[in-house]
């Protein structure tokens, strides 16, 4: 953020002598020295060939660049008045100190108090006698270039001229290390200032045998901004995070959020990147405060954000990492809040987390699950299994459905529930989708070549599939490259996926549809969908969620939900599926209420290729038994 040249520049006078103050006041409240800045800034214009439309703007900018002198009397008093400016965020630009105070601290005394408290200020040394020592006062209140020197008597020019030149200096010095240190969009301290007031703050606490909690934050689906409402709306939401931040965190009084510093400094808060935000708490009583002080951000940046038309609501996933307990220096605490942050986000997005040991752990487990993925299909690593699905009133096979399966030489088998939201967050869930698609059409054209009896070859699709815009086309020209008849295609949809967006949900089903495949909603009773609006989605499938399948023969309520997804499927004509049968009370009870599908470990597990191949040839050569006959074989 820029620096606001319209502010005034504030001076502070440090003498004993009234009469002295006085002539530094006459001096620097003169229209004189506001109108000698004006021709400062137009002499430059004319030397570096600023445009007229930038000098217009510098001499507008000079009118308003007045000087707001401050005086004191005492050493002491000016230490004071500089930390209390640089507490309101208000600091001096230049310090004009007398070297002789008594009975008090000298103006050397006071001059390296001074640059302890802000090193930025320019400070001149005035003094009346030879016997100052440029030499030495440098080498006590250093850097000797933000140190200047003033004889006494002065001429009023020499005043002039020194605060129109430092503060001059004093602003370029300012605007470049806000350009290095703090983010031009939020204005809030960047990555490095913040790593630097971090090591800071560890030191004190080091020393003084504190605790320090640093909190890490990340927007819950910011990307979705960003890709739905554009980049400028995005960057207006960030604004909007950082000022709900600063509010939040008021510094000092009793209004001040329990853990907090006495007063603002540059790092407590930060914007590291993207939608991520850093809190840092340097003084906490207890650690239980750093999850008070989480809870109240999340809370304030839950509220609804109106931003233009748009009303958006975000929420914040927070990580905290203590100190000492979970790391002592910069770059450990950081990762650690940073690791409980993902395991919020992954929880429950919208908490807060602190860091666990065990989360380093599954994060190196996580980390190497992600890294042998990407190279998975490259060494042949994935295999498809099939889990037949039965007609319950013919005992046939009715289809197959497609199972994603990995085996890799340094972790095992790994679990789908594992590998596939690592495969989601990563998006290589796209290139493994397209691969199983691709197999499982090229099996299921192959069954067909052989005659073997099955109506459909069912696939699960990915939310972050089903999200894309050219997924139809896909579906298409695999179905193309294999030669698989449309009607075959089965793709199953959480859900969960198809209520997210119903908007798009419907668009993407309908184009789906036109390619003359099925659609099956996956999980069907375990999201907030109706049969009421499932009549606006062309689906042929529900399939009931195992949860009520497997306690239909024990809970009371399970069972009557079971037969009313049943029975209204009917009424709607949607065919339904079974999942998860795995004793025969719950097969007899899906034929009682005539339902059309089911599949589960009592019917068959899932086979690989070669052993669903046996399985349809079996089912074909029971041609002419019952029902009954048939699913005996078949089950054994």
């Amino acid at each position: 953020m820029a620096e606001n040249t319209a502010t005034p520049i504030r001076v502070l006078v440090v003498d004993d002598e009234p009469e002295v103050r006085d002539a530094y006041r006459q001096i620097l409240l003169e229209n004189e020295v506001t109108q000698e800045m004006v021709g400062f800034r137009e002499l430059r214009s004319r030397l570096f060939k600023r445009t007229p439309a930038e000098a217009a703007r510098e001499r507008s900018v000079a009118r308003t660049g007045t000087i707001e002198p401050v005086f004191c009397d005492g050493a002491q008093a000016a230490v004071n008045l500089v930390k209390e400016s640089l507490a309101r965020n208000e600091p001096f630009a230049v310090v004009f100190l007398d070297v002789r105070m008594p009975p008090g601290p000298d103006g050397v005394w006071a001059a390296t108090q001074i640059r302890e408290v802000d090193p930025a200020v320019e400070i001149v040394i005035c003094t009346a006698y030879s016997d100052a020592d440029p030499c030495e006062i440098g080498g006590l209140v250093p850097p000797e270039d933000k140190l200047s020197y003033l004889q006494k008597p002065f001429h009023p020019h020499e005043i002039r001229q020194m605060t129109i030149a430092l503060s001059s200096k004093w602003r370029a010095e300012r605007r470049i290390v806000r350009l290095a240190y703090f983010d031009t969009l939020t204005g809030l301290p960047n990555r490095e200032q913040s790593h630097n007031r971090l090591v800071g703050a560890l030191q004190a606490a080091k020393d003084n045998k504190r605790t320090l909690a640093v909190l890490y934050l990340d927007l819950d689906n910011f990307k979705r901004v960003n890709d739905t409402l554009g980049h400028a709306v995005g960057d207006q939401l960030l604004c909007v995070v950082a000022e709900r931040l600063r509010s939040s965190l008021r510094y000092g009084g009793d209004s001040a959020p329990a853990g907090t510093a006495d007063s603002a400094r540059p790092g407590d808060i930060a914007r590291l990147g993207g939608d991520e935000f850093l809190v840092l708490l340097p003084n906490l009583r207890a650690a239980s405060d750093a999850g008070a002080v989480a809870d109240r951000l999340i809370m304030a940046l839950r509220e609804p954000v109106q931003l233009a038309l748009n009303s958006l609501v975000v929420t914040p996933s927070v990580g905290i990492a203590l100190f000492p307990q979970d790391g002592e220096d910069a770059e450990t605490l950081l990762r650690n809040a940073d690791l409980a942050m993902y395991f919020a986000k992954r929880r429950t997005p919208g908490t807060f987390a602190f860091f666990d040991a065990s989360m380093n752990a599954n994060a190196l487990h996580r980390f190497t699950v992600e890294e042998q993925l990407r190279g998975a299909m490259g060494r042949d690593e994935f295999t498809l299994q099939y889990q037949p699905q039965f007609d319950v009133r013919t005992g046939s096979v009715s289809g197959m459905e497609a199972l994603l399966r990995w085996t890799n030489a340094e972790l095992g088998s790994i679990s789908p529930v594992e590998f596939i939201p690592v495969a989601e967050e990563t998006g290589l869930i796209h290139a493994i989708g397209k691969w199983v698609l691709l197999s499982a059409c090229q099996q299921a054209r192959k069954w067909r070549d052989e005659g073997l009896p099955f109506k459909r070859i069912a696939v699960n699709v990915s939310g972050r599939q089903f999200a894309l815009a050219e997924y139809p086309a896909e579906v298409a020209a695999i179905l193309e490259a294999t030669g698989l008849e449309p009607s075959a295609l089965e793709l199953e949809i959480t859900e969960s996926v198809v209520m997210a967006d119903e908007v798009w949900a419907q668009k993407a089903i309908n184009e789906l549809k036109q390619l003359g495949i099925s659609l099956a909603i996956d999980d069907f009773g375990t999201g907030y969908s109706s049969f009421g609006r499932l009549r606006h989605f062309s689906v042929d499938r529900l399939k009931i969620d195992r949860s009520f399948v497997s306690s239909v023969t024990e809970c009371s309520d399970d069972r009557a939900i079971a037969a009313a997804i049943i029975a209204m499927s009917r009424s709607l004509r949607i065919n339904v599926t079974a999942e998860g049968v795995e004793n025969f009370p719950q097969l007899a009870f899906l034929q009682e209420q005539d339902c059309q599908d089911a599949q589960g470990f009592l019917l068959s597990r899932p086979l690989p290729g070669d052993a669903a191949s046996d399985l349809l040839r079996r089912v074909n050569d029971l041609s002419d038994e019952s029902r009954s006959q048939r699913l005996k074989v078949i089950i054994g």
